[in-house]
């Protein structure tokens, strides 16, 4: 019988600066950072929690001995979406009262359980971020 999967726990993130990043993603998407080490204090890691869930900034200088990782990391390449109780109109003043660019939006998307309402921006990086609300 094949495992199932509950939910998600954290990604990495891959970013040239973590300070920068770190920021970024507390300014403009409200989350929290918590610093913390790995390996008996050899690795300093910064990551920003949301919700019961985190993220973890992982400069793309990092060694991979200390920063067990994917194969093929590169700052600015990853795509997320994360979900909101704000509506698109918010978002929107938000980003902007931030500085923030808009790629896209508000556009309607599929998303895991209905129609999604999103709004696009990019982290310091260039990673597209998609600020999301289910219709309700």
């Amino acid at each position: 019988m094949p495992i199932q999967i509950e939910t998600l726990d954290h990604v990495v993130v891959n970013v040239t600066d973590a300070e920068r990043a770190a920021d970024w993603y507390a300014r403009v998407l409200g989350m929290k950072r918590q610093d913390f080490d790995e390996r008996g204090g050899k690795s300093k890691r910064i990551s920003m929690t949301f919700g019961r869930q985190k993220i973890n900034l992982r400069p793309v200088t990092a060694d991979k001995i200390e920063w067990f990782t994917a194969d093929h990391e590169q700052a600015g390449s990853d795509d997320l979406c994360f979900l909101t109780t704000s509506t698109p109109q918010q978002v929107v003043d938000h980003l902007k009262a931030c500085g923030v660019a808009i790629e896209e939006g508000p556009v309607k998307r599929l998303g895991a359980i209905g129609t999604l309402n999103s709004v696009y921006c990019r982290d310091p990086d260039g990673s597209l971020i998609e600020i999301s609300s289910y219709d309700q």
